[in-house]
């Protein structure tokens, strides 16, 4: 469908518009509940994961499917690109474990106190930025402060802090507004959460913010970046992390069109690419010559979903009948079977199974008589055809998959035309209201607190601007994502997180399709890709979404 939507999307059109505890565990983590997350690979040796002695040196190619727009993590819109462009030159405060948990990385500890309205977050002693300084409180401090203010990632922050306060040498407290126990995955930089990312304070006080040379402690020091060509780093010397990294040099060349990215991987052009394309992935998924890893099995949080996004504040979608009748009239099976040729899972929600928050919910089953029949009673109650704009950016995938639903839900005696819009239009329309059904793909997050701007009553606007895009005003829908933020109760957050999927089931703000698959496909000599550790040398979670750490990767 649409490429993903996230939060750096959304909160991109903000700004335009404005003008854990020590070791991991606490009431904070919710434990993945098979033990640990599950993915599809070509087997030892190819699954990117290595047991042999590391060789040093090497240089790597990596091919990605995006440009970011800049280093900041203030201003820059991190989508998959861009969190690997910053664990290159940064490092995330804290690490997603396997099991769901979390670990302190850059930072030694993370601790809230005894109601979870304030955390301390006290970095490690002795690092130092590419340009020598200290990262330190201080820094910290100006990190932190920076993010408030900002137009890009203040709106996320804002409504819950209270003040910041540098507490120690090395350390900041967040004193809150109310309780926030996951707040440590906000602090892990996926997608939404560039708040774990520190920069020099040279680089926040630079033009422009040193946007175009970005100063951090990571594991490699900025070398070059021509955007739409290419970005490259160069292995630091200095790096707090003791034998790492191992690659000399990284360099990440953006390759927007999947089978140019596919071919330049079969060329030998590039080492290491990125894909969540069903037609790129089959050819090398169980190919032996190939490294492969995808993220098909079962996941920490929530994957990326293939839905369409109804817009329940307009007709017709402010009827519920009619939502009712386009969620039986698509069959999810026959959709990922046909459209994304098997290779992505149905989905029934926002959660998988094996997860803990997963749960059968109450959502429609594919009725195309039932469609039929209550699209016929909408008509006779309201003496109209059921008509709409089913919207779709404009690649021939998105599109192609568009077609299928239309012609669905024509087939239930709605009448459906097909409007193509820009990505960066689309973004746009879904924010400011301007579309009644879009074929959408969003919500991957390792914890679903990372998306309750999208779901929360107190972000829903009927009119004009609204972060609700589905415009979903339900505040039961609320009130369990409350408890979902504000309880130390591992039991009650989970319930409350299986009660939001089942409401979700009964408003339908979002039919389900398919849950999006990422992959990371390599040359069999590129080593380790998916197998981070902490700085306490435990096992990390690896591949998520797409974006995989670069410290530990070398070429054998």
């Amino acid at each position: 469908m649409a490429r993903s939507i996230d939060r750096r999307s959304f909160l991109a059109h903000g700004a335009a518009a404005a003008a854990g505890v020590v070791a991991a565990g606490g009431a904070g983590d919710l434990l993945f509940s098979g033990g640990e997350a599950g993915a599809k690979t070509n087997g030892p040796g190819r699954n990117g994961v290595s047991t042999q002695t590391p060789k040093k040196g090497g240089k790597l190619v990596f091919g990605v499917d995006a440009e970011e727009q800049g280093f900041n993590t203030t201003t820059a819109r991190f989508d998959e690109v861009g969190i690997m462009y910053a664990r290159t030159v940064f490092d995330p405060l804290t690490i997603i474990l396997p099991n769901g948990g979390w670990a302190p990385y850059l930072a030694q500890s993370v601790v809230p106190n005894a109601d979870y309205t304030a955390w301390t977050i006290t970095v490690r002693p002795n690092v130092v930025f590419h340009d020598g300084t200290p990262c330190n409180g201080a820094a910290l401090m100006a990190n932190f402060e920076a993010h408030l203010h900002s137009l890009l990632t203040g709106p996320v922050i804002q409504p819950l802090v209270d003040s910041f306060t540098q507490t120690g040498p090395l350390s900041v407290t967040w004193n809150l507004k109310q309780a926030w126990v996951p707040f440590p995955y906000y602090l892990a930089g996926g997608i939404g959460s560039q708040i774990a990312f520190v920069m020099a304070p040279s680089m926040i006080n630079a033009p422009n913010g040193g946007t175009n040379n970005p100063v951090g402690t990571g594991p490699f020091k900025f070398g070059s970046w021509v955007p739409n060509d290419h970005f490259t780093a160069k292995a630091w010397s200095g790096y707090w992390r003791k034998g790492y990294p191992y690659l000399s040099q990284i360099t990440y060349k953006p390759i927007p069109d999947s089978d140019a990215r596919s071919e330049a991987l079969q060329s030998g052009t590039i080492d290491l690419m990125v894909t969540d394309t069903p037609q790129s992935i089959v050819l090398y998924r169980g190919k032996s010559q190939w490294s492969y890893i995808d993220d098909s099995g079962p996941v920490v949080g929530e994957p990326d979903m293939n839905c369409v996004q109804l817009n329940l504040a307009v007709a017709p979608f402010n009827n519920p009948m009619v939502r009712l009748a386009c969620a039986k009239a698509v069959s999810a099976s026959a959709y990922a079977r046909i459209i994304d040729i098997g290779v992505n899972p149905v989905s029934t929600g926002l959660f998988v199974p094996g997860t803990p928050y997963y749960s059968k919910t109450t959502l429609p089953t594919y009725d195309p008589t039932g469609a039929k029949r209550l699209i016929s009673q909408v008509q006779q109650q309201t003496g109209k055809p059921v008509s709409f704009a089913l919207g779709t950016t404009n690649s021939p995938s998105a599109i192609r998959a568009a077609t299928y639903i239309q012609q669905a839900y024509q087939n239930a005696g709605m009448k459906v035309t097909q409007t193509v819009v820009q990505q960066n239009e689309y973004i746009d329309n879904a924010l400011d209201g301007k579309f009644q059904a879009y074929t959408w793909r969003q919500f991957g997050a390792v914890n679903p607190d990372l998306n309750y701007i999208f779901w929360s009553t107190t972000t829903y606007n009927a009119n004009g601007l609204s972060i609700n895009m589905a415009r979903n005003n339900d505040p039961r829908v609320e009130a369990a994502l409350q408890i979902g933020r504000t309880s130390t109760s591992s039991a009650a957050r989970v319930a409350a997180y299986q009660q939001v999927n089942e409401y979700f089931a009964q408003d339908l703000p979002y039919l389900w399709g398919d849950r999006a698959t990422w992959a990371v496909i390599g040359k069999p000599n590129v080593q380790n890709f998916n197998n981070p550790t902490t700085p306490a040398g435990q096992k990390a979670l690896g591949m998520i979404g797409g974006a995989i750490y670069p410290t530990q990767i070398w070429i054998s």
